[in-house]
């Protein structure tokens, strides 16, 4: 006897759909084989099905048993097979009717006592069963509140498989799950640290403003303990709330890679990722024999922080260029390539020299020109010319240290942020996700022409600055955002002016 049921398999991030044919036939030897591209765990499989039907008081066929997943020339990866292969073996046995199964996509691993437990990619599932017009999923019980978020297909959690196949033959009326999205966006949305918290570095939290309100990468660079670290990880609180559809891609990178924080069902903050400098190639950008989602693609719609930028090896910075200029990260392999989103705000801390004292009046810097000159060649050129703004983060002085009064907040830098965004959704729809900082070489000549006062100023710090064509991209998308804080619809010279102040790296230390 012949079952059917669907399934997905990841790739990536996505689910594609995986049909899961078993064939149960008294011909042959009592035998049991899985065919269709099966990684070594779909092919054990068949022990922990064995032993959870067993378990649950089902029979295991004594027959020939073919399980087929479809299609054959996909590689299929995982234990969320387990819950369906059982399923088919079951229908197949004679052991329940099938026309339900069609309505739904299963997945699931299963435990030796027939529990099923959570899987990967949850999300991704609930959104294919969406778009293929299903009735719904049905998902381990852990993986209920990730799936629930999708609107338009019953999500229907099981703990054990005697639960799923009681839904499925209709003698266990089981009650999709919902998530409240409103009410874990409002729980999610409150920080526990602010911009208060840093004293001084006002000039500092103004490149931070004009970072976030023009989605621009910032370098910064300072002595050891002047709050670069500390200003940093303020940063998404002064950046714009996750939209519904920013979170749910968010979310999907998080269940596919099996980062999703136990009792998460949406990722309702910006992420922020720091990696160590010591992480390898391929957990910062992406790969692996099945290629999975690196550092740079976990920071989606969110933050990379890295800091002690020099030490990170130069060919794994390297590395960051394409996702910097395209927002993906594509790793290929001989079986296929496989694309993951990485559109992020890159902020790197750095010293200004070896022992970091260089800039600092207070201390003493032990560093020959030499050594400095190595230590800043450790970041190649073009890939600080792909980073918008670098600011120099000065050392805080006592004064600033002790005292009471606190520094600007949060929340007055979110306003500015949150004006200017407005600003640039008028300019470019309010549909497009294109923000100052990635618009195009069209909309650049475009939205950002300039007076003979700014040609002028602009020019000379071309020439005396020897910036890039990027670079002077660079400087006129800072000078964009620049105005639109001010609410200014023309880029005036001292625009131009503190747009050019952002490129540090372009002048002598």
């Amino acid at each position: 006897m012949l079952a059917r049921l669907h399934s997905v398999a990841l790739v990536g991030i996505e689910a594609v759909p995986c049909e899961v044919e078993v064939d149960v036939t008294s011909r042959g030897f009592s035998s049991a084989a899985i065919v269709g591209l099966p990684d070594t765990a779909v092919k054990e499989s068949l022990d922990r099905i064995r032993s959870a039907l067993g378990n649950c008081g089902y029979s295991f066929p004594r027959h020939h048993v073919t399980i087929n997943l479809a299609p054959a020339d996909l590689r299929k990866e995982g234990p969320a097979f387990d819950l369906p292969m059982a399923l088919g073996l079951l229908f197949a046995n004679g052991q329940g009717m099938v026309e339900r199964a069609a309505e739904y996509l299963v997945v699931g691993e299963l435990a030796l006592d027939g529990r099923v437990r959570p899987i990967r990619g949850a999300l991704s599932t609930a959104m294919l069963a969406r778009d293929r017009g299903l009735t719904g999923v049905i998902v381990p019980r852990e993986n209920a509140n990730e799936a629930g978020v999708v609107d338009g297909v019953d999500v229907i959690p099981v703990s054990s498989i005697s639960e799923a196949l009681g839904f499925l033959t209709d003698q266990l009326p089981l009650e999709p799950a919902c998530v409240d999205l409103d009410a874990l966006f409002a729980e999610s949305s409150a920080y526990d640290i602010d911009y208060s918290d840093v004293r001084g570095q006002e000039a500092a939290k103004r490149a931070f403003v004009i970072a976030a309100a023009g989605a621009h990468n910032l370098l910064l660079i300072g002595p050891p303990g002047s709050g670069k670290t500390m200003l940093s990880r303020r940063m998404p609180t002064i950046m714009p709330p996750l939209t519904l559809a920013e979170s749910l891609e968010t979310t999907r990178i998080y269940s596919a890679a099996g980062k999703l924080p136990n009792g998460t069902s949406l990722m309702a903050r910006r992420p922020v990722r720091s990696p160590h400098h010591s992480a390898s190639g391929p957990a910062l950008v992406g790969g692996g024999t099945v290629p999975q989602a690196g550092e740079v693609s976990l920071a989606h719609h969110g933050i990379l922080f890295l800091d002690e930028f020099p030490e990170f090896p130069r060919t794994i910075l390297e590395t960051l260029r394409q996702p910097l200029e395209e927002g993906t990260v594509t790793i290929a392999r001989a079986h296929a390539s496989v694309a993951f989103p990485a559109s992020f705000m890159l902020i790197a801390s750095m010293n200004p020299c070896p022992c970091g004292y260089f800039t600092d009046p207070q201390r003493k810097c032990k560093c020959t020109p030499p050594q400095i000159d190595r230590y800043l060649a450790r970041i190649s050129g073009p890939l600080i010319d792909r980073i918008d703004m670098h600011m120099e983060v000065p050392a805080v002085p006592y004064r600033e240290l002790r005292t009471s009064r606190d520094g600007t907040s949060s929340a007055v830098m979110r306003e500015q942020v949150l004006a200017a965004r407005a600003v640039q959704r008028e300019r470019f729809g309010h549909a497009s996700t294109i923000l100052n900082g990635t618009m195009g070489p069209r909309a650049l000549r475009k939205h950002c022409t300039i007076d003979d006062a700014g040609e002028t100023i602009l020019r000379q710090a071309m020439t005396e600055l020897g910036l890039s064509a990027r670079a002077h991209d660079k400087v006129l998308r800072v000078a964009r955002t620049i105005a639109d804080i001010e609410g200014t619809a023309t880029i005036a010279g001292h625009h131009l002016t503190e747009a050019i102040m952002y490129r540090r790296l372009d002048r002598q230390l």
